[in-house]
């Protein structure tokens, strides 16, 4: 499954350096993602905790279009991120 083929959702808030690399790293790469701005969005922010168990940004979900096969990556890693995009 190639990133196109991928759905990427990032919860993040506005003041952090380590979404904002992320969101450049995407855009870079010419990857699709929706973000959540957990700073204002009580639900979002619950979603995150309930799926990394943690309150740090950002935290990037990668599954396949339906949401299935969920990968949860903490922080902006991007060695993962790439093998996990096939970037």
């Amino acid at each position: 499954m190639n990133a196109q083929t991928k759905k990427v959702v990032i919860y993040s808030t506005p003041g952090c350096s380590y979404c904002r690399l992320a969101k450049e790293f995407f855009g870079q790469n010419q990857i699709e993602y929706q973000d959540h701005n957990v700073a204002t969005d009580a639900a979002r922010r619950q979603d995150m905790i309930n799926k990394s168990g943690q309150m740090g940004v950002p935290v990037i979900a990668i599954s396949d279009p339906a949401g299935a096969n969920e990968e949860i990556v903490i922080g902006f890693d991007e060695p993962h991120l790439r093998q996990l995009l096939g970037r």
